[in-house]
């Protein structure tokens, strides 16, 4: 919650208190469910990426509607890492859904510190978005592990960290079962440390 798509495509904000309420309530009524599991409040002070700046106001608005019973639990989205110790001043955290893969890093410190605390960490993103992940290091180990590129991406976060909750997007079955097959994927230290020089 915390943005819609324009006629285009494109991501608009839809960040106030009322339109954070009004999106609950639509996605209830739409899905016809009574409460929803978990809602991610996406930060939208930079559509790009994460910004600094108080989300105190969206929060509080998250936690009317979990008092009301029709949020269970309260992700994060789009956070930095200040934004996420002041939300947990205020109420639990559920999980934090930033940008993270092999190449895009910011996020290493958040990783390890949700980790410490058990809280899930989503990365979306994973395999590079509307870029996919490309390099020759990449490749190499893909092919020395015969296994494809983007297994071999899936495999790197799910070894970086036990709090890691994978979401990656797929259009057919056999994409799925390719993604799925990461999860059989082992990387060695070597190997991890040859991906760690990506970032």
């Amino acid at each position: 919650m915390g943005a819609r798509r324009d006629n285009k495509g494109g991501w608009l904000p839809a960040f106030s208190p009322d339109e954070l309420t009004q999106a609950v309530e639509d996605n209830l009524r739409n899905l016809g469910l009574e409460t929803m599991e978990v809602v991610n409040l996406r930060s939208m002070l930079d559509v790009h990426g994460p910004a600094e700046g108080s989300l105190e106001p969206q929060v509080e608005a998250m936690i009317k509607l979990k008092e009301r019973g029709l949020v269970k639990h309260i992700g994060l989205s789009n956070v930095t890492p200040q934004q996420v110790a002041d939300a947990q001043k205020m109420t639990p955290i559920a999980c934090v859904q930033n940008l993270y893969n092999l190449a895009n890093r910011q996020d290493e410190a958040l990783v390890d510190k949700l980790a410490e605390q058990g809280i899930p960490y989503v990365p979306f993103f994973p395999l590079g978005g509307f870029s996919p992940l490309q390099s020759e290091q990449l490749t190499a180990v893909a092919q020395a592990l015969n296994a494809t590129t983007l297994q071999v991406a899936l495999a790197w976060l799910l070894q970086r960290s036990p709090n890691i909750l994978l979401i990656p997007g797929t259009s057919s079955p056999e994409h799925l079962k390719q993604n799925l097959a990461s999860g059989e994927v082992v990387l060695s230290a070597e190997i991890v440390q040859c991906l760690n020089s990506i970032a």
